[in-house]
């Protein structure tokens, strides 16, 4: 059992940052600019999958290996980037058809959406850190086995991700649908969200730690 105190501390650093805007919100949010609420809402739950894949990998000492190696890091970054960037050009190339949909209804592609959304959770270079770094911290080895302590630690910090990342989705897609009423807002709201994301994938590109 984690002691109260370790998990109170754990609690107030991951709702601080979780709640400050970063890769897994505008990524939200470049999603629900483009495909609306419910794709938003998918990308949240698949980010999350990913994530969760990431605190196993520490969880069992596979994270610490990539984060001691920076060859490692560096391709686990690029290689979250260069994703992030392809569906932000695929984004803007398809934000014509933004309005086709709204008006036929037709069903997103859900398997599409989730396992993008699933790439950038699992290649996402800050869970790696955070989880290898920040999250032992939090464990206390008098206490039980480590990694199901950081597993444990691990799901409540998943938990106020999701409940946070959706609140971001819901405003996000609340302010897609008002530019739906025009065709023309609503591509530019479809290029503003490949824009974002492309410039998410940029910034991960060139940080030098991931965030």
């Amino acid at each position: 059992m984690i002691p109260a105190a370790n998990m109170l501390a754990f609690l107030v650093a991951a709702t601080v940052l979780i709640v400050i805007p970063g890769p897994g919100v505008l990524f939200t949010i470049g999603r629900a600019l483009t495909d609306g609420r419910r794709a938003a809402l998918m990308s949240v739950v698949a980010h999350a999958c990913g994530v969760q894949v990431v605190l196993i990998l520490v969880a069992v000492g596979l994270g610490a290996v990539v984060a001691a190696s920076s060859v490692a890091l560096t391709v686990v970054k690029f290689a979250g980037a260069l994703y992030l960037i392809y569906i932000g050009v695929q984004a803007i190339r398809e934000r014509r058809s933004l309005g086709e949909a709204l008006e036929s209804r037709r069903p997103a592609r859900s398997s599409r959406l989730f396992r993008q959304g699933f790439v950038v959770g699992v290649t996402n270079p800050k869970a790696i850190i955070f989880f290898s770094a920040v999250l032992p911290q939090f464990v206390d080895p008098a206490s039980g086995a480590i990694p199901w302590q950081m597993l444990e630690l691990g799901g409540l910090f998943m938990l106020i991700a999701l409940v946070s990342d959706s609140l971001w989705a819901l405003l996000a897609g609340t302010a897609r649908n008002w530019f739906a009423r025009s065709p023309r807002r609503l591509e530019a709201v479809g290029g503003a969200g490949g824009a974002m994301i492309i410039g998410l994938g940029a910034s991960v590109a060139v940080s030098g730690n991931g965030n």
